[in-house]
């Protein structure tokens, strides 16, 4: 089985222009316990409320903490909606690898629908991502994030691909190589937009047409099994 995997790591994009999200890292149990507080207050408001109602002082009353602890940690609530979209995409990625590793074998039809099927899994354990990254094209830094971690995914699924060999480079250079895998991704992506705009708990039909239509186009570049 191959060993690459998606990783969580965090805050920096290509340009070094995402983070940090925070004012500073707490080290201290208690002090992780709080930002926790606070982020899980924040995503039950987003759900609750949605994004454009959310304020630093409704995030600290549900979290039952002073407003001047939240700014302890966040410069504002907008510093708090990128924390929680690092969080669950970290969280993404741990889910698509160990539901990778189960795998008894993979093909590329299974390795899309396995990694795409790990986001949905997230995305109902976290109802709030989706809304926040649906309104993250007006957060720069929201947006930045996920183009960062969408490339991120191209470069760690290409190599399993890869080390798995299932991709067959044809005539394609590495470079569009590479821009085949990120376009398969961001287009599995605003697919799952729309599934999750129509319904806040993912359209089934467009999940399954979104994963029909990534694997399809990945045909382009698949090896043939026999």
């Amino acid at each position: 089985m191959p060993s690459a995997t998606v990783d969580g790591s965090t805050t920096e994009g290509a340009s070094g222009a995402v983070g940090p999200s925070r004012r500073r890292l707490p080290t201290q149990a208690r002090s992780r316990e709080r930002v926790e507080r606070i982020l899980d207050a924040a995503a039950q408001l987003v759900v609750a409320d949605g994004v454009e109602g959310l304020s630093t002082r409704s995030i600290a009353d549900t979290a039952g903490l002073p407003v001047a602890s939240l700014y302890q940690y966040f410069a504002d609530k907008e510093a708090v909606l990128l924390a929680l979209c690092e969080r669950d995409m970290a969280e993404m990625d741990d889910q698509v690898a160990e539901d990778l590793a189960a795998l008894p074998e993979v093909t590329m039809a299974s390795l899309v629908d396995t990694s795409m099927r790990a986001f949905v899994k997230v995305y109902h354990r976290r109802p709030a991502f989706m809304q926040i990254w649906m309104r993250g094209r007006t957060n720069t830094a929201v947006y930045d994030y996920g183009r960062h971690h969408n490339k991120r995914i191209t470069e760690n699924l290409l190599a399993f691909a890869v080390d798995a060999g299932l991709v067959d480079r044809g005539d394609f250079t590495e470079t569009e190589l590479h821009a085949i895998g990120e376009l398969a991704v961001e287009l599995g992506d605003r697919a799952f937009q729309l599934a999750f705009e129509r319904d806040p708990h993912g359209d089934e039909f467009l999940i399954d047409q979104a994963i029909e239509l990534v694997t399809g186009y990945l045909g382009r570049v698949t090896a043939d099994p026999r």
